[in-house]
């Protein structure tokens, strides 16, 4: 699926396998969002080159041994990730930009269009030298819209779509954002899917083309798609907000030793549930269970009863009774998840030796693939660790390269990090 007009340099390493093998990427982004992405279609087999400024990605120095640019909030989204730190405000450093750019498949980017067009790397710079070029950038708000310029953040782009409201009319507490970086990954997630649609694309075409990413407008749908609700109609038939997940009894119930989810939802489960708690008859003879909607409607009414009742017994006492009629699953803590037996039977939890952070734990690829399986993960670089190499692939010699290093624009690890 290479995009290279020209044959590929003898140097450019053999793809890892995988269902994106042979697409190359470059990765103009950093913190949260855009790396998601990048992180996704490397963990898929493309070949993922990360283009950091001088200083580096700012989440490297974020928790332990952020000193050294390790942090684990980078080693968790930059793996299968090499890594080329450039300046590219300089003319050397742009042309490098755009000769990386001649032989990728992908081009991600990660601020707004006008901030890549003062760079000399717009859309048309880009695909004039790779019309075949896929280059999605990730960004805040829409460029058609008033808030175009403005800066964004995971936590403005939560309290834009509205989600800190609905948490409060679900709580009665003040409005908060959710403890995950939510816009950030879901907004990623999203353009992973884009980016791969708009390679299926090209392999129609033969084209490439430029696909803009708001957040804003990504994160509204995940919101409102739950509660517009009564607002879906014109005029409106009822009130923002689906009852059921406004529900202030919506909630883990707690047990006699623990928490548990216990989602009873569709009749059969109902009656299941009131047969197991002794009440049986109470499906028939109490209008609030009569469908549905009359459920939804009385949800808070019901999520109590339920909470009674569980609060009366142990976890397992309550996964004995209610057996396979009813989903029921013990909540996890941050620290019991990693012992889930679950995922140890599938080996989702890794230790791997990184080397240069020590031995770290790494979460397996969610998906399982019959015929091109993603390959064994790459560690995170450190920054601009194949940078050289990176550069001999497309053509340049070691005069050249010296020479940038020289002149500042290429830099190289030890620079930036502690370690020399």
């Amino acid at each position: 699926m290479s995009a290279a007009p020209d044959a590929p340099h003898p140097d450019r390493p053999a793809p890892r396998g995988g269902p994106l093998a042979g697409v190359r990427v470059i990765d103009v982004t950093s913190v949260f969002m855009g790396p998601s992405a990048t992180q996704m279609l490397g963990d898929l087999g493309a070949d993922v080159v990360k283009v950091e400024a001088p200083g580096g990605d700012v989440v490297r120095g974020i928790g332990p041994q952020g000193a050294r640019g390790l942090g684990p909030l980078f080693l968790g989204l930059n793996r299968n990730k090499r890594s080329i730190a450039l300046d590219l405000k300089h003319p050397d450093g742009r042309a490098a930009l755009l000769d990386l750019a001649r032989g990728a498949d992908v081009l991600a980017y990660n601020v707004r269009p006008q901030a890549m067009a003062r760079l000399g790397l717009g859309y048309e710079a880009l695909a004039a030298v790779n019309p075949r070029l896929v280059v999605v950038g990730m960004f805040g708000f829409s460029q058609r819209g008033r808030h175009a310029a403005r800066a964004a953040y995971d936590d403005l782009i939560q309290a834009a779509s509205g989600l800190p409201d609905v948490i409060s009319r679900a709580t009665g507490e003040p409005p908060r954002y959710l403890p995950v970086t939510l816009a950030d990954r879901t907004v990623g997630l999203y353009a992973f899917g884009v980016i791969c649609a708009a390679l299926y694309a090209r392999e129609q075409t033969g084209q490439g083309q430029h696909v803009q990413v708001p957040m804003f407008e990504t994160l509204v749908p995940q919101v409102l798609g739950d509660h517009l609700y009564g607002h879906t109609f014109v005029p409106p038939q009822g009130d923002f907000g689906y009852p059921r997940l406004l529900s202030p009894e919506r909630r883990p119930y707690a047990t006699r030793d623990g928490h548990v989810c216990c989602l009873i939802y569709t009749d059969a489960q109902w009656r299941a549930f009131l047969r197991a708690i002794g009440q049986p008859a109470l499906f028939d003879s109490d209008p609030r269970f009569a469908s549905l909607a009359t459920r939804t409607r009385h949800i808070t009414d019901l999520y109590a009863l339920v909470a009674r009742e569980i609060a009366q017994r142990s976890t397992a006492e309550l996964q004995a009774l209610l057996g396979d009629d009813i989903p029921v699953f013990p909540m996890h803590t941050l620290d019991s998840l990693l012992h889930d037996e679950h995922l140890a039977d599938i080996g989702f939890f890794r230790e791997a030796d990184h080397p240069h952070a020590g031995r770290i734990r790494q979460l397996a690829v969610p998906s399982e693939w019959s015929a091109t399986p993603p390959p064994d993960p790459t560690p995170a670089p450190r920054v601009g660790e194949h940078g050289r190499a990176v550069l001999r692939e497309i053509g340049y010699d070691d005069a050249r390269i010296e020479a940038l290093l020289r002149a500042g624009v290429l830099i190289e690890p030890g620079a930036i990090d502690s370690e020399a």
